[in-house]
């Protein structure tokens, strides 16, 4: 079985030198191509406006901003690459061997970052609206950034070896090329373990925060509700299915199962490219929806201001 021998391929199953793509392959190239660059015009100039406007920003605390703005950068270096890829799909890879992995290692660190960073943005939000607790210290600020980006530049280190070009279907592609399904199994595990816990993070800390935090305060408007819903929502609704897709494929290969792999490497394209999605609505999502964060976070300090006086 190709797919599950020593050397491993994670893209679209071919057809035979010569031979025509199947209407599902067609497809499979479709779809991502759309998605893509819908995520070029609308990501591109929306992170752009977010760094330059920096819109309701003015409230929010110097750790907010610096995260916000973060997420803003790191969303924009993937999106940028995005044309490069778009026209890989249509008419096959031409940059040579050092732009694959180049501009692939550059993705991958941009993506683990925006990963990182929404984490890091949701449970800074949970404590301060939640609990009142501020992150003061502008060295301590610089320091969380270095991380966030160092554990980026860490875990995007295995696409250098794995990603280079080979032959699909009678063009050139960037694609994974593994030696061993060890190395497969190994970087298919720190991708999942690191979406997944960036999802279940996000998703726990706007549960906890829409939970605890005083309603008459956050969640008096109707408006308010919805969107800061739709931020987990959006989150998990569009990384889950890759993040799936990626269990799906650890599954085949530990089972052998011919018919699961072929599903995977037709889907997995397709959902990436939806998952890349997400850092296009990251502007409207994230910065736009400061304001009300911003109100309830004054409300939540009055509050406690006022219980703290009447105990003393």
């Amino acid at each position: 079985m190709e797919q599950l021998n020593s050397t491993v391929v994670t893209s679209i199953i071919s057809s035979s030198p010569g031979h025509p793509p199947s209407c599902s392959q067609d497809f499979s190239t479709l779809v991502p191509v759309v998605v893509l660059t819908l995520c070029s015009i609308l990501g591109i100039p929306g992170n752009i406006a977010v760094i330059i406007l920096r819109p309701n920003w003015q409230q929010m605390t110097s750790l907010s901003q610096s995260l916000m703005l973060n997420l803003a950068i790191a969303d924009l270096l993937y999106l940028l690459t995005l044309p490069l890829w778009i026209h890989a799909f249509l008419h096959g890879w031409s940059f040579g061997l050092l732009v694959c992995k180049l501009i692939s290692y550059l993705v991958y660190c941009s993506v683990h970052c925006c990963l990182l960073t929404v984490m890091a943005l949701s449970l800074q939000r949970y404590l301060q609206v939640v609990h009142g607790k501020k992150w003061s210290q502008h060295r301590g600020q610089k320091r969380l950034l270095a991380l966030l980006w160092l554990a980026a530049i860490i875990l995007s280190i295995p696409v250098l070896v794995v990603q280079q070009p080979i032959s699909v279907q009678d063009l050139t592609q960037c694609k994974f090329v593994y030696s061993s399904l060890a190395q497969e199994v190994a970087l298919l595990m720190v991708e999942t373990v690191l979406g997944v816990v960036s999802v279940s993070v996000v998703v726990f800390a706007y549960i906890r925060l829409k939970r605890k935090v005083d309603r008459a305060a956050l969640f008096n408007n109707p408006q308010t509700t919805c969107l800061i819903t739709s931020i987990a929502v959006t989150f998990f609704v569009l990384w889950m299915p890759y993040l799936i897709v990626n269990m799906l494929g650890l599954a085949a290969i530990f089972s052998k199962n011919e018919r699961l792999m072929k599903f995977c490497t037709d889907n997995w394209n397709t959902f990436g490219a939806l998952a890349f999605l997400n850092g296009s609505l990251d502007p409207l999502l994230y910065a736009f929806a400061s304001r009300n964060f911003c109100t309830a976070c004054l409300k939540q300090e009055h509050k406690n201001s006022c219980s703290t006086s009447q105990e003393i």
